[in-house]
C-alpha cells in the first residue's frame, strides 16, 4: 500500500506562508500609522499562528509497505531554510511494534516504530502524521497490524 500527503502538504505550506504574509504587513501598516498597540497585538497573532504550525510539525509523508519492505520517507512541510530529508525503511520481519501517539483530541498523531536489532529492541525518532487525513492514518496503522501479526 502506498499513502502519500503531497497535495495536502503543500497546501498547508501555502497556507502558512500566505496568512502570515498578510498577517506581517498588516502588522506593518498599523505600526507605520502610529497604532503601535494594535501593531503589537499583530505580532502577538503572528507568534501564535507560527506556534501553532510548530506544535503541529505538518510533515509531507511517503509510506510504502509493499515488496516486504516497510519505506517512510518524510520532511517538514513548513520550514525555514533548506529541507532536512529524512527515511525510515527495513524488512517487515524485524517490526516489533508501531506506536500511534494520539494528541490534541486526535487531531494530532504521532508514529514511533520498534524493530529488532541483534543487540535488543531500537526505537525510530517519532514522526508526526498530523498533515495526513485521518482515514490515511487508519489505513497506514491497519496495514501495520496486519504485518505484526503475520
Amino acid at each position: 500500500m502506498k499513502i502519500t500527503n503531497r497535495r495536502r502538504a503543500t497546501r498547508y505550506k501555502r497556507i502558512f506562508f500566505l496568512v502570515s504574509i498578510v498577517i506581517a504587513l498588516i502588522s506593518l501598516a498599523l505600526f507605520l500609522l502610529d497604532y503601535t498597540i494594535f501593531g503589537l497585538a499583530g505580532v502577538g497573532v503572528f507568534s501564535i499562528w507560527y506556534l501553532f504550525f510548530h506544535v503541529a510539525d505538518y510533515q509531507y509523508l511517503q509510506f510504502n509497505d509493499e515488496h516486504g519492505r516497510i519505506v517512510l520517507r518524510y520532511y517538514k512541510a513548513i520550514s525555514f531554510g533548506s529541507k532536512s530529508y529524512h527515511s525510515i525503511e527495513f524488512p517487515h520481519t524485524i517490526l516489533q511494534n508501531a506506536h500511534f501517539e494520539n494528541s490534541l483530541f486526535g487531531k494530532l498523531t504521532d508514529l514511533t516504530f520498534l524493530v529488532r536489532t541483534r543487540n535488543g529492541i531500537a526505537e525510530y525518532p517519532s514522526v508526526s502524521l498530523s498533515a495526513l487525513p485521518f482515514e490515511d492514518r487508519q489505513k497506514m496503522k491497519d496495514s501495520l497490524y496486519k504485518i505484526l501479526r503475520s
